[in-house]
Order: C-alpha cells, then sequence, then structure tokens
C-alpha cells in the first residue's frame, strides 16, 4: 500500500512538473505517461541513485551536496529517455535545466509527503 500511495504521490507530482515547467512535454495519453514515468523514475531512486551518489561522493562533498542535484537531473532525464525509448510513452525532457527544475518540482513534493505522513503515524 505503501509503495502505491508513493507512487501516485510521484504520478501527480510529475504533473504540476509538466505543468510548470516549459521543457517538459506529455504528448498521447497523458495519465498513461505519467503512471510509466513514475514507476521508472521510483525504480532508478530506489537503485541507481544510490550507486550513483556513492561512486561520486567526493564530488558531492567538494560541492557541499549541490552535485546531488545534477545526479538527480541525470537519472530524470535517463528516466524519460527510457520511458520514451523502451514503453514508447511521451514524457519528453528536452534538456538538463527542464530535468533539473523538474526533479526538484518531484523532489520537494515527495519530501512534503512523506514528512505528513510521518507526523500522521507519530
Amino acid at each position: 500500500m505503501k509503495f502505491i500511495t508513493r507512487w501516485l504521490v510521484i504520478m501527480l507530482a510529475l504533473f504540476l512538473a509538466a505543468w510548470l515547467v516549459p521543457g517538459i512535454e506529455v504528448s498521447g495519453n497523458g495519465w498513461i505517461a505519467y503512471a510509466v514515468m513514475a514507476a521508472i523514475l521510483a525504480l532508478l531512486n530506489a537503485t541507481l541513485l544510490p550507486l550513483l551518489k556513492f561512486l561520486s561522493c567526493g564530488l558531492i562533498i567538494l560541492t557541499l551536496g549541490l552535485f546531488s542535484l545534477v545526479l538527480n537531473a541525470a537519472v530524470f532525464m535517463l528516466s524519460s529517455n527510457i520511458a520514451q525509448n523502451v514503453f514508447h510513452v511521451g514524457f519528453n525532457v528536452k534538456d538538463f535545466w527542464a530535468a533539473l527544475l523538474g526533479s526538484l518540482i518531484v523532489s520537494v513534493i515527495t519530501i512534503l509527503f512523506s514528512q505528513e505522513k510521518s507526523k500522521e503515524s507519530d
């Protein structure tokens, strides 16, 4: 149940990011694109992102954590490419800056939601 709730939150965050960021475009059946992109993004955030952060921990420390934003944007853009090329859904991130803004929006919304859920469980 926790996974489905988190997946729905990521879907809504992707919808908001696509609405706010001009470099993110969704074509075709939008909700399927959001659903597929949310699943891919959740999977890559759970598996690939920790590995990338471990491998680049020196850069993260050197930049006082700012390199984590670059890694988040890269995973966001990779998720978009996988969604387009493997699953053939219309979720397109045009450039790095769109990926950076989109990943920031998704991150902030998921963090806010996780804090709300932790307050409810207390």
